[in-house]
Order: C-alpha cells, then structure tokens, then sequence
C-alpha cells in the first residue's frame, strides 16, 4: 500500500490537470513530471482521500462523483493561491500604471474587440485570457485575477455566479449554428432540422460549460438519441465534420472551415446568453460602460460581416440589424 499524503496546493493542481486535460499522460507533460510519477502521486492523494478520483476508459480519465465533488473546493483554493502570489509579486516590484484584465470565451469579436479598446486606452497595458469555461473566467474575476469577462450561458443551465459578481446582458439568445460536411445532404437547405441530423455523430467540447447536457436536454425533448463525442481539439473537430464523420454545433459568428458549411437550426433550439461580467465596483461604471460599448461594436461587426448569421437576424427582425447596416 501506497503511503497518505498531506495534501498541498500543489497536488490540488495536478487533480486540475488531469481533469482538464482528461489524461494523466497529458497532464504529467502539462506539470513537467513523468506519467508513472502522476499516476503514484494521484494513487496517494486518493488513498488520503479515500476514494477513487477518476475513472479511466477510451476517452480519458474522466472525474467520478466524488473526483467532481473534491475538484469543485480545489479549484477556488487554486484560483485564490494564484491570486495572492500575483498580488504578492506586483508588491514586490513595485508595479504601476494603468492595467486592464480581460478575459473571454473564445469568440470572432475578441480581435475586434481589443483593436477598440486599445484604440481607446493607448496607455493601458491590456491583457487577454481566453477559456472555454465560462464558469472559470467567473472564478478568476472574483478572485481578482480578471477585472473585467465576456461569458455565456448555455439557455436552461445557469452558470455559477460568485458573490460580488455581476453581469450586464449583451445578446439575451444568440442561437447555435450547425457545422457539417458540404457533402452532407442537409447543407444544401438554408434551415437545417435536428431530425435530419438524428443519425450523425455530434461533436462536444468537454471543458466547455453543459454543452453536452445542454444538446443532450433538446434530444431527448425531440426523441431523438444520437451519439456524442468529446473532441477538445478545433483543428481534429474541424477535419471530422469536413469528412463527414460527425457534425458540431457553433456560434453563429464562425466562419467555415474548408470543406464545411454553417447552417442555422429550425426552431433554435439551442441558445445562449452572452454578458460581460465585472467585479461589484472593481471599475468606474463610465469606463463599463464603454468597455460594454466595445464589445457590442465588435460583435454587430462581426455579425454583420456573416452572410449566414446577417441572414438569421433578418429573419427573425432582430434589433441589431440597424446597427449591422452602419458597419
């Protein structure tokens, strides 16, 4: 038997890896350590912990119950050690000057979006971190280490929000396209029906916030069962639905990857909600507000730039149309 362990932030750290990469292989490169020197590391702190963390198959290692339980308290200690140390160093050095800390989910308005506000603020020095985790851009917001997030919410699984956050709506329901195959018999309707897709292969992102159970809610409500599979990469998850091998839902901004187009989904069945989200009185409102307004400029651009998304608002009469037409 593998002898306890008195767990420190930095056997925290590699549960997080492991969870996050969905590979001890992976996280071990990640950490700098070897595989076999992970695998003891992880068998001792679920020894000190009693149970086992993660469960291994053709996916990866995957958290189990508890694993969920034990990851949900270290990710708070994690974000809140970096905090101080980042907190500590600025001290140390004597760091001044005008800063800004953005974070946000990966999206088309960003470019834009940082070419504004560096327009605006030529002397700040601004930061971009990019997540697929909504929920993780909040963590980092509330413990200081973002001061301002563009975030979504998934429509039917509300994210969690720390106390002291708040969040000011962009777009209430932005809908999620559909990307597959040009070859696909669906792409050539302007209006794709989730029957028609019923028997392909859809792709998720696993580190993404419930966009599986959010797909998996609309099937069941359709009666529809198809398979699901987790693919983190862009560059693999792109190459498998230009083969043909699977479909994938995406923003409505994306543009196509070679040998694949976008198509809106009849009825919309699948929404979000896009907000920047702030500290409670981190920064002046008049400089929220304009942050707000970068944001909003950037996003109608790149709604306006997207033949199939431009068409989607026309549609359905939305109010960004105006806005759309001057860029």
């Amino acid at each position: 038997m593998l002898p306890l362990v008195e767990l420190e932030v930095r056997h925290l750290r590699a549960l997080c890896a492991i969870a996050d990469t969905g590979s001890v292989r992976k996280a071990a490169l990640q950490l700098g350590m070897t595989q076999p020197s992970l695998t003891t590391q992880l068998r001792r702190i679920e020894g000190t912990i009693g149970g086992l963390l993660f469960t291994r198959g053709q996916t990866g290692s995957r958290p189990t119950p508890l694993g969920h339980s034990v990851l949900s308290r270290a990710r708070p200690i994690i974000a809140e050690m970096s905090a101080l140390v980042t907190a500590a160093r600025e001290a140390a050095v004597g760091v001044g000057g005008l800063r800004l800390r953005i974070g946000s989910i990966g999206s088309r308005a960003v470019t834009g979006w940082l070419r504004r506000i560096h327009q605006r603020l030529p002397d700040t020095d601004t930061t971009i971190h990019i997540e697929v985790s909504s929920n993780t851009l909040l963590q980092l917001l509330a413990t200081n280490q973002l001061d301002v997030a563009f975030v979504h919410e998934a429509a039917g699984f509300p994210l969690h929000i720390p106390a002291g956050v708040e969040r000011r709506v962009l777009i209430a329901g932005e809908p999620r396209f559909v990307s597959l195959s040009a070859a696909h018999p669906a792409a050539a309707r302007p209006l794709v029906r989730l029957a028609e897709l019923a028997h392909d292969a859809w792709i998720v992102d696993p580190t993404a916030d419930e966009e599986a159970a959010a797909l998996r809610r609309v099937f069941t409500a359709t009666g529809l069962d198809p398979r699901l599979v987790h693919v983190r990469d862009n560059t693999t998850a792109a190459d498998l639905v230009a083969s043909g091998e699977a479909v994938r839902p995406c923003q409505p901004t994306a543009d196509p990857a070679p040998g694949t187009v976008i198509r809106p989904l009849t009825g919309d069945p699948l929404t979000a909600q896009l907000a920047l989200a702030s500290r409670h009185g981190s920064l002046p409102l008049r400089e929220l507000d304009a942050l707000y307004g970068d944001l909003m400029d950037a996003y109608v651009a790149v709604a306006g730039a997207n033949p199939t998304y431009r068409a989607w608002l026309d549609r359905n009469g939305s109010p960004l149309l105006p806005s759309v037409g001057s860029h």
